[in-house]
């Protein structure tokens, strides 16, 4: 009797996990009357386990015509049901990569601009250093005190210039500074993404081979959805049957102890 009762709860507890899986996912199809979707939807799951359950206890009684009817509207309200759950699990791995998606773009600029101020650095460097290469070439080339004043001269012209490098310098590195602690938290965010991701990197990796594409990446997804869904609702359907069959098994075996029972009384 225990195990019948474990059967009767799992099933219905699975049954109503399907039931919520299978509604939000029927509102998200038609997303512009999600409350009718919602009754409607739950109507139509209690309505095909009841269905389920009374074409067993009256499978022997029932007209054919209604039996072939309740037949077919139940195996398409399994199939409803895991469409609803199919389009569930399918929006939530989507919503998923449209979060690590968002972040990624934003990385992206982050990184753009952490190397473009890296290569402003760079070009101003270079500028000082040709600056530096030309006086050192006058004085190379100084022969004279009238030469190495030459070389005083063009230093000194430069001082602006080199100045104004300095200065741009010392901004863009400020600015990769600031850019750096501003991609540290997106970053982190990267890694937790790739984190939930990672079990189903090894899915593919098993059944694809090492270093799976984003394409393979989803069409895994894809496939462990599809076996859930074939597991789920049918599941629950099957163990509410299963459980009604050893109700009724174990009320015949209750009876036919107590018919025996009785004989053994009477014959006494």
């Amino acid at each position: 009797m225990l195990l019948a009762v474990l059967l009767l709860v799992t099933g219905l507890t699975i049954s109503s996990v399907a039931i919520y899986y299978s509604v939000i996912g029927m509102a998200a199809i038609f997303s512009a009357s999600p409350i009718p979707i919602y009754i409607m939807g739950t109507t139509l799951e209690i309505a095909k386990l009841v269905g389920a359950s009374w074409l067993k206890a009256y499978w022997y009684r029932a007209p054919m015509l209604l039996k072939s009817y309740m037949t077919t509207a139940i195996l398409v309200l399994m199939m409803i049901t895991s469409m609803g759950i199919f389009g569930f699990l399918s929006k939530a791995h989507s919503d998923q990569n449209i979060v690590s998606g968002d972040v990624a773009d934003k990385l992206a600029i982050i990184e753009e601009k952490i190397k473009t101020q890296k290569e402003n650095i760079d070009a101003a460097r270079k500028a000082l250093k040709q600056m530096d290469e030309s006086v050192d070439q006058t004085v190379a080339r100084s022969s004279s005190e009238k030469s190495v004043n030459r070389a005083v001269d063009i230093r000194r012209s430069q001082n602006r210039e080199r100045s104004l490098l300095r200065t741009e310098i010392e901004t863009a590195q400020k600015e990769v500074a600031r850019l750096n602690e501003e991609r540290a938290p997106i970053a982190t965010s990267i890694r937790k993404v790739e984190a939930e991701v990672g079990p189903v990197k090894y899915i593919a990796a098993l059944i694809y081979g090492d270093n799976p594409s984003q394409s393979i990446l989803e069409k895994a997804v894809t496939w462990v959805i599809i076996m859930i869904v074939i597991v789920f609702d049918p599941l629950a359907v099957i163990m509410l049957l299963a459980a009604q069959m050893t109700f009724s098994w174990k009320k015949r075996s209750e009876e036919h102890t107590s018919e025996l029972q009785s004989h053994s009384f009477i014959s006494y």
